[in-house]
């Protein structure tokens, strides 16, 4: 008789009942029954509904029917509630281990026959995947047990329970439990049984479980089997084909490794695997088996010997339409989008994903650090207090927590360190995980980030720690203070192999700073790479009443409690679209490394294992954007870590346009994840002849004047401009806002967290305060000669004593075009960072709308002063819509550097024609064109916020802000951060007959 079960769920014991202990996913022939598919369900207000559903004989022809694996709250149209987001908040009270009487509760039913021929099964499993939150199961009338641990594997013995032909299966789950005070992991709840269900029969002298763990010295490689299993099921056999392996273990006393004289290894780069069978007479066990031997020494984390630098991504399990149910074929395709944007590694985070997703892993080739199902960050809103991770109350469902983890993915060649979890705080029950951990697998590495001290795992670990921190981790001798320890215990942190868990925080547009890290990863040895927070973002497809589509965020279902579009923090869109970020840290993290000198260039492998050989190194030179030749650079194959020099082709420099060189790395063959031709890196060199910097400003005899006039193709009425050839248009007008970035609108820390005068301040808000979205205008002065027209405009905002004076130049040119000079001349008192120094110009639609671009200068993707690596200089074209990003909140978005020449278009047809020319410091403008204001832009909270528009704007801006990282992590690095200074635009404009 089980014991009676808490109708408030606030049990603390991870499972109950028949539950069997964890051990691998394996793949096996022993007969089995997928139960997925159609269920009757039925969902209750509380925890506490009656349980008579699970009698053998309950008639549910009143039930819904609904799919497993889904989510109930995706299902039914809102009929079962709705998603909620939180990121670090509980959607319930602090009150563990209690939750709500209000507990969303489904229960659900099936039929399953049970074949004739399992008559001879020594057991009968009934596995669960993933159910959230906590669950208990029943079949024919018969409680089995119950378990909690939403991303974990559970199995249950029903052997006793089941009879042949019909059977139905009931379960009830509960969307909230003690359990969901330790799975606060900044995503999405979605209740239900949302990975696969399955019946298997295992067989009498089958094999309990089994790990293959194996070795990899200097071409040799090695193979530990540990089989579970009782002694009649023996003998077992081994089978590797391809290595010439049959071992066979008469008893369980000769199990012992078998040594291999000759293997490939296994890395992320080369994920050599080898089939590999275990069998006793009942079962087969079907594996693939990668060697490679992973070691700490000193402060360097190595992989067969070979230190590994982690330029990966933080992963969760998100889908637009199915949540975290696994759609193998999206995650395929995910997976080799990282491979083809130089991601290799992955963080699981905050749990183990589907199993499937591992087996991917080891295929394509990531280094994984695989993580348990744990978080209570919410605990951190209240100082800590009766956080679970110390409470020895918890011991027992921690270390569950972290056994089910290991166990189930302890064969995959790709993990190659365990986690802990993801912000739980610290305790002696996170120790106690990694105690078990050690004894368990003493190979892999132990990490938890929140061990700030290093107490009881293996890596130094830290998370958004900016540019100079991270920088006096990697030096040493550095004596600078690390956070939460010592003097002493900092100095042990940095004898260790140091990595950032979450970096790069990738909401909206941004971040900044790729560069800067890597380079601090390629000078100091002890820093180890990190994951950018995070992969993609997390979207759920939805539409408005009018049905428009879009990606929905937190607070889009109504949640009282939500943290907004913080979901919505990836280098992928939800509907699978990279974004420039994801091209960025493309560019700066790429395994090839060009540095030219003189007529040679030096190119360098960074790789960990892999030479050169599958690359092939193509070359083009073009003239002002046009290609005028290429060709392929000889380059003999270059080893890991090993640089060669080889010669640049000849390149005939124009003296009337720009000269570019461009060498791409490309892959000679196509691969599982890419075609032959993709490029996997890419540099350019400027051989273009030097060019006297423009002078000052032109003489002209300037009178008081009506500012009425033509000049070339420019026609202006009382000063101001209304005409550009036969096109009507407005400006230029002074642009100092920009639609405040995520990051803009984030005050989550300073570049060096040392100036306290703005912490908790964002830039979005100062801007707010100056008035910069809010400027209006006045004329000082008209004046004007035969040939140009000169106006003076203060610029400043209500209730600000602040302003700039901008002064306005046009001047007939040669050939009809007509020269405009601005000078930005901001007053003294301005403290703040500004997000751009611009100007507009509105371009009305009227017969026929500007709605595209064709521009010399960095593209194809928008560039940023500190997102700028994967800009290169070129030609290229855009529709208006397609020269900005689809952010889940419109913001920022679309502004292309160093700018030559623009061209802009109605359909086919050039409409303007615009050269952009730099200034005296040789600085060369960027420009924007949106159907937007930003003003317009900022108030909308998603994309079909937006207003219809009858307007193109363009914007030309001498200079821009960074990005940064600020929504979650740093500031804008000084270098890249746009501080208010005087600034001039000069361009040559001209407009098509």
């Amino acid at each position: 008789m089980l014991p009676e079960f808490s109708p408030h769920v606030s049990d603390l014991a991870p499972g109950r009942g028949a539950l069997r202990p964890a051990r691998s996913w394996l793949h096996s022939d022993a007969k089995s029954l997928s139960l997925n598919g159609s269920w009757r369900f039925r969902l209750s207000a509380t925890a506490s509904a009656a349980e008579d559903f699970a009698a053998d004989g309950f008639d549910d022809n009143a039930w819904d029917s609904i799919p497993v694996p889904a989510h109930w709250v995706l299902e039914g149209d809102g009929a079962y509630g709705r998603p909620i987001y939180t990121n670090i908040q509980f959607p319930f009270p602090i009150d563990p281990p209690y939750v709500p009487d209000e507990n969303p509760t489904g229960d659900y039913r099936r039929t399953f026959d049970v074949p004739a021929d399992w008559s001879d099964a020594e057991r009968v499993v009934l596995r669960f995947d993933g159910v959230e939150s906590l669950f208990r199961v029943w079949v024919n009338g018969t409680e089995i047990g119950g378990a909690s641990g939403s991303r974990l594997a559970h199995e249950f013995d029903v052997t006793s329970a089941v009879r042949p032909g019909e059977n139905v299966v009931a379960v009830r789950v509960h969307q909230w439990s003690a359990a969901s005070y330790v799975e606060d992991q900044d995503q999405w709840w979605l209740p239900g049984i949302f990975r696969d269900v399955t019946l298997t029969a295992r067989p009498a002298g089958g094999m309990e479980d089994v790990w293959l763990r194996t070795g990899f010295d200097d071409g040799r490689g090695r193979v530990e089997a540990e089989v579970t299993a009782s002694a009649t099921a023996f003998p077992v056999t081994l089978r590797i084909p391809e290595l010439g392996v049959e071992q066979v273990w008469a008893t369980p006393d000769d199990v012992a490794p078998v040594d291999i004289a000759e293997v490939e290894p296994w890395s992320a780069e080369s994920p050599r695997l080898y089939d590999a069978t275990v069998s006793t007479a009942a079962e087969t066990v079907t594996l693939r088996v990668g060697f490679r031997t992973v070691e700490i020494r000193g402060d360097q984390f190595l992989v067969n010997g070979r230190r590994v630098v982690f330029h990966g991504v933080n992963r969760h399990e998100t889908h637009p339409e199915r949540g975290r149910v696994f759609d193998e074929e999206h995650a395929r395709e995910d997976l080799a989008l990282m491979k083809r944007f130089n991601v290799n590694a992955i963080r699981t985070s905050h749990y183990p994903p589907h199993p499937r997703l591992l087996d991917l892993a080891d295929e394509l080739g990531f280094w994984v650090i695989l993580e348990c199902d744990l978080e209570t960050h919410g605990f951190g809103k209240v100082d800590w207090i009766g956080n679970p991770s110390d409470d020895p109350a918890w011991r027992e469902a921690y270390l569950d927590r972290i056994e089910r983890t290991v166990e189930r993915d302890k064969n995959h060649p790709s993990i190659v360190i365990w986690s802990l979890g993801n912000e739980a705080g610290t305790g002696s029950n996170l120790a106690a995980m990694s105690a078990w951990v050690h004894t368990r697998d003493a190979e892999r590495p132990v990490h938890y980030e929140g061990d700030y001290t290093g107490e009881y795992t293996d890596i130094y670990s830290r998370m958004y720690a900016s540019v100079l921190e991270t920088e006096q981790i990697g030096t040493d001798g550095s004596r600078a203070p690390l956070l939460n320890c010592t003097p002493s215990q900092g100095a042990r942190q940095r004898t260790r192999p140091f990595l950032l868990c979450e970096y790069a925080h990738a909401m909206g547009n941004g971040p900044g700073a790729f560069d800067q890290y890597e380079a601090l990863v390629r000078q100091h040895p002890r820093l180890h790479g990190g994951f950018v927070w995070e992969w993609r973002d997390h979207g759920i497809l939805t539409t408005t009443p009018d049905g428009t589509p879009y990606y929905a965020y937190g607070g889009d279902f109504g949640e009282v409690v939500h943290d907004g579009n913080f979901v919505m923090d990836g280098m992928v869109l939800s509907d699978d679209v990279p974004t420039p970020s994801l091209h960025e840290f493309k560019a700066v993290v790429a395994p090839v490394h060009f540095a030219f000198d003189g007529d040679k260039v030096a190119i360098t492998n960074l790789r960990h294992t892999t030479d050169t050989s599958d690359l092939r190194f193509h070359w083009r030179v073009e003239h002002d954007g046009l290609a005028v030749a290429s060709g392929e650079l000889e380059v003999p194959f270059v080893a890991a870590g090993d640089s060669g020099r080889v010669s640049l082709p000849s390149v005939a420099v124009s003296p009337d346009a720009e000269t570019w060189l461009t060498i791409d790395a490309v892959l000679a063959t196509g691969t599982a994840w890419a075609p032959e031709g993709h490029v996997v890196a890419t540099t350019q060199l400027d051989r273009s002849v030097r060019r006297p910097v423009p002078g000052g400003r032109g003489r002209f005899a300037w009178q008081p004047g009506d500012g009425t006039l033509t000049l070339g193709v420019a026609e202006f009425v009382g000063g101001s401009l209304v005409r550009l050839g036969e096109r009507a248009v407005a400006g230029p007008r002074l642009e100092l806002f920009r639609a405040p970035t995520d990051n803009d609108k984030g005050a989550w820390g300073e570049v060096d967290e040392s100036d306290a005068s703005v912490s908790g301040v964002s830039n979005a808000e100062l801007w707010y305060r100056d008035g910069l979205d809010r400027l209006t205008s006045r004329r000082v002065s008209v004046e004007q000669s035969a040939d140009a027209l000169r106006t003076v405009d203060k610029v400043s905002a209500a209730d600000s004593a602040l302003s700039v004076l901008v002064e306005s130049v046009w001047s007939r040119a040669a050939d009809g075009e007509v020269e405009l000079r601005v000078e930005i001349q901001p007053s003294h008192g301005w403290e703040t960072v500004w997000p751009r120094i611009g100007v507009r110009f509105d371009l009305p639609d009227g017969t026929a709308p500007v709605d595209g671009a064709e521009w010399f200068g960095l593209g194809p993707l928008e560039s940023y002063p500190d997102s700028v690596r994967a800009a290169r200089t070129g030609r290229f074209s855009a529709t208006i819509g397609d020269l900005s990003v689809d952010y889940a909140r419109p913001q920022e978005t679309g502004h292309r550097s160093e700018l030559r020449r623009l061209d802009l278009t109605s359909g086919n047809a050039e409409v303007l024609r615009i050269e952009a020319l730099p200034d005296t410091h040789g600085r060369r403008p960027g420009f924007t064109l949106s159907r937007h204001t930003p003003q317009e832009i900022a108030r909308a909270g998603h994309p079909y916020e937006l207003p219809e528009s009858t307007t193109s704007r363009l914007f030309v801006d001498a200079a821009q802000h960074g990005l940064g990282s600020r929504a979650c992590g740093p500031d804008v690095w000084p270098e890249f951060a746009l501080r208010p200074e005087a600034r001039t635009i000069r361009l040559r404009i001209t407009a098509p007959e």
